[in-house]
């Protein structure tokens, strides 16, 4: 893993583990702005075998702006008096040229700003593949004496072959005390570089004993259908979906999934999205489609995308709109095929402050179309927002675009969706264990019963500005709604 991925891994612990700070200057003075096509590839290191020309810093700085200008969708909030010289490199800048409006809660209205490199994204946004242990750590308590648990861990993995679980809580960090130790060497640790690095760590387990374990990190693969079952309710068959990543190869996953559900004739589905930050928009909208069927979703719009006044993209209007796309669109099964559906007019989502983006977009389109849409767990993250990742000069930069609205118009939820009945994330459980408190919770609703009122077991992560943080430690790229495939 590269610089440029490591740092914005980095920010995210920074953020939740030790309060980072930063920023830069402004001046009085204004950098003339000129169409980013005059600009794009002129680049101080030009790359072999691209398009780059040569160019400057300064060149790709100004390109920075004048993306952002034509592009981004509060352009007119950016503050006009932020000087490229002011800023060593493009990254630095691009990484201040945003609205500074919050939120009705007191959030930064956008959050969700950032960088990767082009050549790691490329090679990453389609496979699933990242580096690492296979585990996904949930930053409970943020300030010390600090509390990270063990939120998931991938079948065959380096985690999951030396015995990590669910629940566990990680003690120490090649040596380093998690409680109150040194935020850096931590993230040394979680999120190592490269394949093949080798790191310490304790973790308490549930019985209270505690477990030396070294991990070597390694490329690993994701999989986002990990739990597909069936499970027996005094009013039928109930349909049980963990869906934790909207990536190419979800199409297939998904498509097994809904076909083995329909197959055994589930009349409910309790679809868990907790740990789902998004992804590719068009699997959303396939999902939506199989929930609900050709009857409810025939005809509607999925999601429309709302750009800035300038409309840089061009789209006309039935081009802004995504329909519920009721067949395959070739990501991982070949094109045209008739996408299995269950016909629900009733679901139930599990979610929490990681439930974000794409997967915001299922909950918010059937509203839109009549479904009933009923939360369990926590806050979802509040990113109503979309955008189309731009290369120059081997950065990627994704910069908000569009919000997204459905079928009614409605799409404001920067602040996120509330649930009907609010349940703590429970780490003493498996996900899909029909004791887990948020599915039981589900469980026991759909079958009459009212909302727990007790809190649920598991530890109870903080908020922030009245609002849940999101607490898995994990990199921007699988924070997104991504429009990679051409609208109608």
């Amino acid at each position: 893993m590269n610089a440029a991925i490591r740092h914005a891994g980095y920010l995210l612990i920074c953020a939740a583990l030790a309060a980072c700070g930063g920023g830069g200057g402004s001046s009085p003075a204004t950098d003339a702005i000129v169409p980013s096509a005059s600009l794009a590839g002129l680049c101080a290191a030009p790359r072999q075998g691209s398009n780059d020309r040569s160019g400057t810093l300064a060149d790709e700085k100004r390109w920075v702006r004048a993306w952002i200008d034509e592009t981004y969708l509060w352009y007119d909030e950016v503050p006009a008096d932020l000087m490229a010289s002011t800023y060593a490199t493009p990254v630095d800048y691009f990484d201040v040229l945003k609205t500074p409006a919050k939120t009705p809660s007191g959030r930064p209205k956008d959050r969700y700003h950032f960088t990767l490199d082009t050549a790691q994204y490329l090679a990453m946004q389609d496979s699933g593949v990242l580096i690492g242990y296979g585990m996904e750590i949930a930053v409970i308590r943020a300030a010390p004496p600090r509390e990270l648990r063990v939120a998931t861990v991938g079948p065959g993995t380096p985690a999951a072959v030396a015995g990590v679980a669910r629940g566990d809580q990680l003690l120490m960090a090649d040596g380093v005390e998690v409680s109150g130790g040194s935020a850096d060497a931590i993230n040394a640790a979680l999120a190592p570089s490269r394949t093949g690095e080798q790191h310490r760590f304790s973790f308490g387990r549930k019985d209270g004993s505690v477990a030396q374990v070294t991990l070597t990190s390694a490329a690993v693969t994701t999989i986002p259908v990990p739990t597909v079952k069936t499970i027996a309710s005094a009013n039928g068959l109930v349909g049980y979906l963990l869906f934790d990543e909207h990536s190419e190869p979800a199409e297939a996953q998904l498509i097994s999934a809904i076909g083995r559900l329909k197959a055994a004739g589930v009349n409910e589905l309790v679809l868990d999205l907790r740990y789902n930050g998004g992804g590719v928009l068009a699997i959303a909208s396939q999902l939506a489609f199989m929930v609900a069927g050709p009857a409810t979703t025939q005809g509607k719009t999925f999601e429309r995308l709302i750009s800035n006044r300038k409309n840089p993209f061009k789209f006309t209007a039935s081009q802004a709109s995504m329909p519920f796309y009721g067949s395959t669109l070739g990501f991982s099964v070949p094109a045209g095929q008739s996408l299995p559906q269950l016909g629900l007019s009733r679901v139930t989502v599990l979610t929490g402050p990681d439930t974000c983006s794409a997967s915001e977009s299922i909950i918010n389109s059937l509203r839109g179309v009549g479904v009933q849409v009923d939360l369990v767990g926590g806050t979802t993250c509040g990113k109503p927002y979309a955008f189309i990742p731009q290369d120059n000069c081997g950065t990627t930069y994704f910069a908000i675009q569009f919000q997204g609205v459905n079928e009614l118009g409605q799409g404001d939820y920067g602040d996120g969706f509330a649930p009907g009945c609010a349940v703590a994330d429970d780490f003493d459980h498996a996900l899909g264990d029909p004791v887990e408190a948020r599915l039981a919770a589900a469980l026991a609703m759909r079958a009459g019963g009212a909302c727990p009122a007790a809190p649920a077991a598991g530890s109870q992560k903080p908020t922030a500005a009245g609002a849940e943080a999101p607490y898995l430690r994990r990199m921007p790229l699988r924070e997104i709604k991504r429009i990679d495939r051409p609208l109608p």
